[in-house]
This record gives C-alpha cells, sequence and structure tokens, in this order.
C-alpha cells in the first residue's frame, strides 16, 4: 500500500493530521436522541459517506469511522446484536472509500458500557466481543483500530489483545483523563496516564494517546506525562475544542480553529506524533490542524 503504516510514519519524522468529532455532525444531519448512529452505516451511507469526505478534504491524514458503539453489547440496545458484522464492515468500507490510497482508516472502537468490577462482564467476554467487532472492522478495509475514551485498564487491554491476536491493524489505544483538584489526570476509574501507556503498550498497542474530556491546554500537560512513560511510542491526541459550556440547555465548544491550531506547537513539543479532534471539532478546526503542522515543517 501506498501509505505504509502510519508507526513508520512517525518514525521519519512526521507530525500526522487525524479527523474530527463524528457524534455532532451526525446529529447535524438529522440522528436523533435514541437513535442508533451506527445503523446510519448501512440505512444513510451517503450522509456517512459525506462526513468522512469533509475530514479528509480538510487535509486529514486518517479517517475514523462510524463504528464507536459497534460492539454487540451496544448494538443490543437498539436490537441489533445480531448485526455487528455488518455494520461495522459498512463503517470501514465508507471510511476507506473516503480515504482512498493514500490516507490511512482507523476505526473506532470505543468501551462496551460492560464492567468487569461490577461483575457485568468477564474479560474474556470483553475480548471475543471485540474481536467480533475488530475482524469486521478490517474486513472493511480499516487499517488501524483506535480503541477509544476507555477508563478501565482491563477493558482497555482484553480490546488491544482482541485487535492484536485477530487482524494484522495497527492499534491505537486512547483514555479520556480528568484533571482531579490536585491538578494530576486520572480516568474515571482512577487510571493515570503512566498506568493506561505501560497496561496498552503491554497489551500491544503500537500507537499510545488520549482523547476527548480535555482540550488542547490539558492535553498538552496529559501527553508529556505519557511522553514520560512511552519514550519511543508514538502518542495521538484527539482533544476537544475546549471544554464545554452549557447555554440554553446546549453544550457549546469554545475553542475556535485558531485557538486550537495555536497550540499545536505546544503538543509536538510535549511529544505528540498524531494531532486530531474530538467532540465540538469540525472539518474546518481540522483544516487549521494542518496548516499548524505544516508551519512546523512536519507534514
Amino acid at each position: 500500500m501506498s501509505r505504509g503504516k502510519m508507526v513508520d510514519a512517525v518514525k521519519a519524522g512526521r507530525i500526522l493530521v487525524s479527523d474530527g468529532a463524528w457524534g455532532t455532525f451526525l446529529q447535524k444531519k438529522g440522528l436523533q436522541p435514541g437513535a442508533c448512529p451506527e445503523l446510519w452505516c448501512v440505512d444513510r451511507p451517503a450522509d456517512v459517506l459525506d462526513i468522512a469526505r469533509s475530514y479528509i478534504a480538510a487535509g486529514a491524514d486518517m479517517i475514523e469511522t462510524d463504528s464507536f458503539g459497534g460492539t454487540r453489547y451496544k448494538l443490543q440496545h437498539y436490537g441489533l446484536a445480531d448485526r455487528v458484522a455488518e455494520i461495522n464492515r459498512a463503517a470501514a468500507a465508507l471510511s476507506r472509500e473516503a480515504a482512498g490510497p493514500d490516507r490511512w482508516v482507523i476505526a473506532s472502537v470505543g468501551p462496551t458500557g460492560q464492567m468487569t468490577l461490577m461483575g457485568d462482564v468477564t474479560e474474556a467476554e470483553l475480548q471475543d466481543a471485540f474481536k467480533e467487532q475488530a475482524v469486521a472492522l478490517a474486513a472493511g478495509g480499516a487499517d488501524g483500530l483506535c480503541i477509544e475514551t476507555m477508563t478501565a485498564l482491563d477493558e482497555a487491554a482484553a480490546a488491544v489483545r482482541a485487535a492484536r491476536e485477530n487482524t494484522a491493524c495497527e492499534v491505537i489505544c486512547t483514555f479520556t483523563f480528568d484533571r482531579s483538584v490536585t491538578g494530576t489526570y486520572r480516568t474515571m476509574m482512577g487510571v493515570s496516564p503512566t498506568a493506561a501507556a505501560q497496561v496498552a503498550l503491554a497489551a500491544g498497542a503500537h500507537i499510545i494517546g488520549t482523547n476527548c474530556g480535555n482540550g488542547m491546554e490539558r492535553m498538552v500537560e496529559i501527553v508529556r506525562e505519557l511522553r514520560a512513560a512511552a519514550p519511543q511510542t508514538p502518542i495521538l491526541v484527539h482533544a476537544n475544542a475546549g471544554l464545554p459550556k452549557n447555554v440554553g440547555g446546549v453544550d457549546i465548544f469554545p475553542e475556535s480553529p485558531a485557538d486550537m491550531a495555536a497550540r499545536v506547537p505546544a503538543l509536538v513539543a510535549a511529544g505528540a506524533n498524531i494531532i486530531g479532534g474530538c467532540c465540538g471539532t469540525t472539518p474546518a478546526h481540522i483544516a487549521a490542524l494542518r496548516a499548524a503542522v505544516a508551519a512546523l515543517g512536519k507534514a
């Protein structure tokens, strides 16, 4: 493949640009509360393809997929647990079409909503569910699997192992951290960036990182800790467009494309190798990140 491996591109000194938010984009296109976003890959593929193409047109080197809630545990809430393979394969195929031969598809794999700590599920059952999703995403054309928004070490490790053992995809694993009153960062389950990095790498992740929960400024602090824990590993960041503010019952993300782009040099200096957006970001934000990376001479 002409695009090669993401890890090799990073080793060659490139800073790669990822895509932006999918959920808010789907909502703008008419996704209703309580509806299944992933089913759009089958029922409204043109709209999903348009989102992927919008980010590619903005300059993204890689594109995610509309498959964040694509495990059987999430799809069962919509009566779709028996359509995991169909939906995920379609999700990857749409982003593959948008990406073309030179851009990467990093298929989204989100949490299941199940907790081993509470006895909801065993780690083996989690791994089996992630295997089912991962195999379908790989079959649809994914280059990488972006296991994201993780908060629990056992679930993240199960997802990484499922991806490594059953596909040839590069595996990304990112966690979502909140800042404590003391200024440290922890996931909802109390996991530090250092522990997250160590467990993800031990499970076999090729790329680690952080997504959601924070704007670019706080991501700089998290990346510094990840880099200290993993000096040689590529680090991906999908930052929110700032911390949301509720205005009239609607969450508004305050950071403009220029605001986010202004922090790219600091993020790269902290150790980030792949930079994109999460909640509140748009193709305009990605285009600004693309320009900021180009200005560093690392595109």
